[in-house]
């Protein structure tokens, strides 16, 4: 009996030992702090590691209309006249006429004498090689000329190994006709990554060829000249509130004359004027001299994107200046006019109705509705005494014609330092709508930075856009850095504070998107692709999970002493209710390498449900990667919560990120 009587007071003093040392997270579901703005998650889109051309953009061919800077680069010549490997060029030869287009002015021209298939052809090697799947029809398209006698062009997709998986004849029409555009289609044999393209001719005469296209025909909405739908079908899965585009550093360019110039990428495609991709050659450790803007992939295109997935349109113009890192160039003050009135046709393109000019532009590409643009962002990580005197002339003219649009102007390229609080303070003086903060730093800094915005104004009509974020496993730059489990994390824990202050911050998004496993400058990267497949990060998984659960309203989540968690005990979590749908959702990071137990009191419920979901991403290994060549090593697992009438004790998983959906 003594025994049985000191085992019990062993067991009571046990337990109170495990309460008094319990981890007690409080959640007021009654009490709003503030509103999550529609806007808050959402997508940076720029033109790097073949994100456009040979991403997300479609298109088959590389230099489809051998405009590159070497006109031939993507393409190889196959005939009776190469002598040991080298192409001598009597019978195939670049044409360069500027007064054809000054958009477009080459083409080759092909001279046959009674040439029989197998003698002279074109080859493709695509953006490092194609995907080519069984059983799908592919889209040829060609723009020639056809001078003499009839020709026969003999269309193939060969395979890696050499083999022929999809083969069609295409006839050109009646010579003498000037200029004219031909289509056929084609369905594949078999299904291979790292395909080519190429073009047997055979006949007597000669032919004038350009704008030599192939796309798959299960594009995005099947859209001709469409985008890859698997690619935009990740990004609908974040239900994005916002998308940046074009970028970036793409915005700036090396120099002026390589800037991004939204007018030069709407209206027919072959008209649209191709330019060097800034990404080209700006890291020695990644050399991308094939790497190519041809803008098949325009400022139309990113407005139907963003409409498509829901997403509100959020385009960056350059404010006239280049990338500081570069050549550094501007705009004399007195020579700004046209950059400014490029912002104010931008507005007209995208909310103008089809008879003003650029309203016009857009209907005629087949939107007559606008697209009814709300913000616009002048300029990318530009800073000094020359970017702010540069915007406020932008500012002036578009608030004068346009004073609904919200600005958004950029705090530079470090969240700190002299540069940022000059920008900063600079911007908010001027009550711009929102300033742009980027962070690529190791995930030391993002953890420790999860009270970041708890000191902002609250009350301040200048929000914040943290437009660009990304954890690095090494350092920013480094080719090394991985998406491993480590950053994701510390991401995720940073989004609590982000969520938290959802009446400072409005936008967040992470960068750079899209990235080639054959063809990236940069890394990290939000998601991964080769010619065939998508393979989201645990980085994408984390903005998925904040963007899906985003919430109408912030409510309480408090931790020791009352006080949010924000790294104490390796423990940080934020909350929001969402009134839409009366669902109240709690997230939690538990960064320590062991379990830990919390008990969740939740107050102010309508209703005391039983129930709950919770949707976990962990693992125990901080440097888990997911790759292509395998399912995703760390994707969400969701399972079933039971709640307790008051406290419910809930495990934390190590190294985990967890979100609790309560239905009331």
């Amino acid at each position: 009996m003594k025994k049985n009587f000191l085992l019990l007071i062993a067991a009571l003093l046990t337990l109170q030992l495990l309460a008094q040392n319990k981890k007690i997270f409080t959640v007021k579901a009654n009490t709003i702090t503030s509103t999550v703005a529609p806007t808050m998650w959402g997508i940076f889109f720029e033109d790097i590691n073949m994100g456009a051309d040979g991403g997300i953009y479609a298109e088959l061919i590389k230099n489809r209309s051998f405009e590159f800077t070497k006109a031939l680069m993507g393409w190889t010549v196959t005939s009776t006249q190469s002598i040991q490997g080298f192409y001598l060029g009597s019978e195939i030869t670049v044409v360069n006429q500027p007064d054809k287009a000054l958009t477009n002015p080459r083409y080759i021209h092909v001279a046959l004498n009674q040439h029989q298939k197998g003698s002279l052809g074109v080859t493709n090697e695509g953006f490092r090689g194609m995907g080519i799947k069984k059983g799908l029809r592919y889209d040829f398209s060609i723009s020639y000329r056809q001078q003499t006698a009839q020709i026969k062009l003999h269309l193939e997709l060969i395979s890696e190994k050499g083999t022929v998986i999809a083969s069609t004849v295409f006839l050109p029409a009646k010579k003498g006709a000037g200029w004219q555009n031909g289509t056929t289609s084609f369905i594949a044999n078999e299904t291979d990554s790292k395909a080519k393209f190429r073009i047997w001719f055979e006949g007597d005469g000669s032919i004038d060829l350009d704008m030599i296209s192939l796309f798959p025909s299960d594009t995005w909405k099947g859209r001709k000249g469409g985008m890859r739908a698997d690619m935009v079908e990740a990004l609908a899965a974040m239900k994005p509130g916002f998308i940046r585009f074009p970028g970036g550093c793409i915005v700036e360019g090396h120099d002026l004359s390589t800037r991004y110039q939204w007018k030069k990428t709407v209206g027919p495609v072959e008209e649209r004027k191709l330019i060097i991709n800034r990404w080209n050659s700006e890291f020695a450790h990644r050399p991308a001299p094939d790497y190519f803007q041809t803008f098949g992939l325009g400022f139309y295109e990113y407005f139907q994107l963003a409409e498509d997935i829901g997403a509100a349109a959020l385009p960056i113009l350059n404010c006239g200046m280049s990338c500081q890192f570069n050549a550094a160039e501007t705009v004399p003050l007195e020579a700004l006019d046209n950059y400014i009135q490029d912002a104010l046709d931008l507005i007209e393109f995208a909310n103008g109705d089809s008879t003003s000019t650029w309203g016009k532009v857009r209907a005629q590409m087949g939107h007559p509705l606008p697209f009814n643009l709300t913000m616009l962002g002048v300029g990318n990580e530009n800073w000094g005494t020359q970017y702010i005197e540069r915007f406020q002339l932008f500012q002036a003219a578009l608030q004068k014609k346009y004073p609904a649009i919200k600005l958004v102007g950029s705090t530079g390229f470090m969240p700190m330092g002299d540069v940022f609080d000059y920008l900063n303070k600079s911007l908010r003086n001027m009550q711009v709508s929102f300033v742009d903060e980027h962070f690529y730093n190791r995930p030391e800094w993002f953890f420790a930075n999860a009270t970041r915005y708890d000191s902002y104004d609250r009350n301040s009509t200048t929000k914040v856009f943290a437009g660009e974020y990304a954890g690095q496993s090494d350092r920013m730059v480094s080719p090394e850095n991985k998406n491993n489990w480590l950053t994701a994390l510390s991401e995720a824990a940073f989004l609590t504070g982000i969520e938290r202050n959802a009446a400072v911050v409005n936008m967040a998004s992470y960068a750079p998107l899209f990235a080639h496993i054959d063809g990236w400058q940069w890394t990290p990267n939000l998601i991964w692709v080769d010619n065939l497949n998508v393979m989201p990060t645990p980085n994408y998984y984390v903005q998925q999970a904040f963007a899906t659960n985003k919430g109408t309203h912030v409510v309480p989540i408090t931790y020791k002493n009352n006080q949010p968690a924000t790294g104490q005990d390796s423990l940080y979590a934020s909350a929001v209710i969402d009134k839409i749908n009366n669902t109240l959702i709690i997230k939690l990071v538990n960064a320590a390498p062991q379990p830990q137990q919390i008990l969740l009191n939740v107050e102010g419920l309508k209703k005391k449900p039983t129930t709950a979901i919770s949707t976990v991403l962990q693992s125990s290994n901080l440097e888990t990667v997911n790759t292509i060549a395998a399912p995703p090593a760390l994707h969400p697992l969701t399972e079933t919560l039971a709640l307790q009438k008051n406290n419910t004790t809930v495990t934390l998983k190590p190294y985990s990120f967890t979100v609790i959906k309560i239905q009331q």
